[in-house]
């Protein structure tokens, strides 16, 4: 019986080599290598997807979170909220910006932040929240937009798995007053290596994002504040723009893949919840269950491959020794004791996910 790789990116990538060939060769004879035509026409791009006035190409994602809190200019030692459950990414912008995260517990239908557990944690020295769009499903923003409204809070997107994901009509990197995105290769909008970007619609914050990530300079050779080196690059910009064209398309694709999961894994499975207003793009198919790691293990005894996001919460990690470690966690503990994620890759086909679901429904 073959394996049913979790993710196999030569296979996911395959059917965009020629078009990618043909954009390597475009920025290979241009001779411009950094901050050239093709960095321009993604921003441009991307905005125009995400429906932002303006979009800064980065390095990575996690850059796009740093310099994202770095441009609102807060003082050492605010606390911004961020959700008990996310990627340690997330945290360590907070980290690294000499602020203090303050966790606040997801809701466990969606595994987002819970805006009803919001406003408990806000005090004095709260400036910000920020969001995170987990699995490819938006965070409830009106109800979190508006909170921040009324407390004075600046909101920030952390929308790395939820490209085109929208609700409401409103895309992921549209709702916060910035919102930075990963285009780590496993991403739905995946580039070849590591690549960022951050979107939104204040001219004055984008303009401080295009000076942070260049040496903190507008003029060459000026410097204007203390900046760094994330520029994203020529070659990976100009594959994001090939695949895009493709995401939306590896979208439906995956909607269609977890439709059959939704319809077909027994009850003993909690999966994923749908929502109107909701459109979910499932960058992961997550499902829990009591007994996950038995059940991850029997999978792969039947050649399927998963994947655990997370296996520790933030605060269980012993970097965050002394930064998280007093805020406890019960249901993002629950959440990563229980929670595996699926096959559901661009290059998998339905006959892939019907064998994962027989086999499964077996266990």
């Amino acid at each position: 019986m073959p394996l049913i790789e979790y993710e196999n990116l030569h296979l996911l990538n395959q059917p965009l080599f020629d078009d990618y060939r043909l954009a390597f060769d475009e920025v290979m004879t241009s001779g411009w290598y950094v901050l050239g035509r093709s960095v321009k026409n993604f921003e441009q791009s991307w905005a125009r997807y995400c429906g932002t006035q303006y979009c800064t190409g980065v390095a990575n994602g996690l850059d796009a979170l740093t310099l994202s809190l770095k441009a609102c200019q807060f003082a050492p030692g605010d606390e911004v909220l961020v959700p008990s459950n996310t990627y340690i990414a997330t945290i360590l912008s907070i980290v690294q910006n000499q602020l203090k995260p303050v966790l606040v517990e997801p809701e466990l239908s969606t595994y987002n932040i819970d805006p009803a557990a919001i406003e408990a944690k806000i005090n004095s020295k709260t400036r910000a929240i920020l969001v995170v769009h987990l699995y490819g499903k938006l965070c409830n923003m009106e109800a979190i937009n508006a909170i921040a409204a009324k407390k004075g809070l600046i909101v920030i997107e952390d929308c790395a798995q939820a490209h085109g994901a929208h609700y409401k009509g409103r895309k992921a990197g549209n709702w916060g007053s910035l919102a930075a995105h990963s285009f780590y290769p496993t991403k739905n909008l995946g580039a070849m290596g590591d690549a960022g970007a951050v979107t939104g619609n204040d001219a004055a914050l984008d303009a401080t994002i295009r000076t942070l990530r260049n040496y903190g300079s507008k003029i060459k050779y000026e410097n204007e504040q203390v900046g760094v080196n994330s520029r994203l690059d020529e070659i990976q910009a100009a594959l994001l723009t090939v695949k895009l064209k493709w995401l939306d398309a590896i979208i439906a694709h995956k909607r269609t893949l977890a439709s059959l999961y939704l319809e077909g894994l027994k009850e003993d499975f909690i999966k994923p919840v749908v929502q109107d207003d909701y459109f979910d793009v499932y960058h992961i198919f997550n499902i829990r269950h009591p007994k996950r790691d038995a059940l991850k293990k029997y999978l792969l005894e039947h050649q399927i491959q998963t994947e655990i996001h997370y296996p520790l919460a933030p605060n269980r990690q012993h970097a965050m020794k002394g930064i998280l470690d007093d805020q406890p966690t019960p249901l993002a503990d629950i959440i990563h004791n229980t929670t595996l994620s699926l096959p559901i890759s661009f290059f998998h086909t339905a006959d892939d996910i019907s064998r994962v679901i027989e086999t499964m429904n077996r266990f």
